[in-house]
């Protein structure tokens, strides 16, 4: 399978682009920053001691150590906390370890992907090669759900995965987009036959990662969808294009059932990956963060949606990252393999890596080709930064990968 992310390459902006942008830089690093109603204990440790200092590197080339650079990248250990890897994985791999990138590789009942046993051998032999640096999670598969026996077969399927080290488990938007019962009614996430799972999961403090609805966009004509990655993945998608199928589910209707799982399942521990599909707006982010507290969120596949609100509204992007470091962790969704033989494969992942760390890390101009507007990076703490790229994913998935520390070196 060729390299897939939805998550597009950021890009440094036209020149005449700079002098406005470089003002609105600079505004970034003065009451703005903090200019928030609640803006809690995370976000004044934050604050930056004096105006241009939280974007500039410092006088007369010094370095400011409160910030990593854009050279830090190749430097801090890291973990992507949601990759896709089928087949060897092995130009991936040699990357990843020059990258100091650590990854979780997510098995997804998924009709592109290779069959669950496939992606299962593929992941505990990758987990066995490069013992450390890979992690995995496994997934139970929802053929045969009318089944009376189906909670059983499921069970089995999550303690084989268990037995071979696997760190969590994902539910996959087929729950709620295309399975059907045989009237015709789709099966949402609360259905009670999934309750023994989710259950069993909850009691083992196992991770459940759930990936329910689509981007907003995709329940809008593709002249209002906001981003080119969305125009384009639902034009080669269109089973999964909602707006041209108003008799499927709604949005709302699909993450309602959702909450409502989770509310049954209190103390399940949850990764809402792809920002909860709430990627439109960070405060409806922050909203269902507040709601659920056992609930983390990743980026993964939807940087840019954050990208392009701050464009508009920086100020407020930056605030949310800063008050929720402790319950995001970064993700890429780069879905890679089986074919290993390409090494441009993995540069693409590398060069992703990079933008999406320039985006967070520093305050660099850029420019996305999702969208036409420039923005500036977040230029977020070092403290923040380590929590997005690797403490809350060592965290929420304890004992999945050894990492040296390389923080403050």
């Amino acid at each position: 399978m060729p390299l897939a992310r939805l998550a597009p390459l950021a890009r440094l902006a036209p020149l005449a682009l700079l002098a406005p942008l470089a003002l609105l830089a600079l505004a970034m690093s003065g009451p703005w920053a903090m200019a928030s109603s609640a803006p809690g204990p995370a976000a004044a440790r934050e604050a930056p001691s004096s105006g241009a200092a939280a974007i500039d590197t410092g006088a007369a080339g010094e370095r400011d150590e409160r910030y990593y650079s854009r050279d830090d990248f190749a430097r801090v250990e890291k973990i992507d906390a949601h990759v896709h890897l089928h087949g060897s994985a092995d130009r991936f791999m040699a990357r990843a370890l020059q990258d100091h990138m650590h990854v979780l590789t997510i098995n997804v009942d998924y009709p592109d992907f290779p069959p669950l046993p496939e992606q299962q051998r593929d992941a505990v032999s990758l987990k066995g090669r490069y013992p450390g640096q890979v992690a995995f999670a496994g997934a139970f598969s929802v053929a045969d759900f009318q089944s009376p026996h189906w909670a059983d077969t499921a069970l089995k399927q999550v303690d084989s995965a268990l037995e071979q080290g696997a760190v969590g488990f994902k539910v996959w938007k087929n729950i709620g987009m295309s399975l059907k019962d045989p009237d015709g009614r789709y099966v949402m996430l609360d259905d009670p036959r999934f309750a023994p799972v989710f259950s069993r999961l909850e009691r083992d403090h196992v991770v459940l990662l759930g990936h329910q609805a689509e981007p907003l966009n995709c329940w809008l004509p593709f002249d209002q969808m906001t981003v080119r990655g969305d125009r384009d993945y639902f034009r080669e998608h269109p089973q999964y294009y909602m707006y041209r199928h108003p008799e499927m589910p709604s949005h709302d209707a699909i993450l309602a059932a959702r909450d409502r799982m989770l509310k049954a399942h209190p103390a399940l521990r949850f990764d809402a990956v792809h920002l909860a599909s709430l990627e439109w707006d960070v405060d409806k982010v922050a909203d269902f963060l507040d709601r659920f507290p056992n609930a983390n969120v990743d980026l993964a596949a939807r940087l840019v949606h954050l990208e392009y609100q701050a464009a508009a509204h920086p100020a407020k992007v930056r605030r949310f990252l800063i008050r929720y470091q402790d319950r995001i962790l970064y993700g890429s969704d780069d879905a890679y393999g089986p074919d290993d033989s390409d090494p441009k494969a993995a540069a693409e992942v590398h060069d992703g890596w990079v933008a999406d760390w320039r985006f967070l890390a520093t305050s660099d101009v850029q420019h996305s080709p999702d969208f036409a507007q420039s923005y500036v990076g977040m230029r977020l703490s070092r403290e923040v930064i380590d929590k997005i790229y690797r403490r809350n994913a060592e965290s929420m998935f304890k004992g999945a990968w050894v990492l040296p520390n390389t923080s403050g070196y």
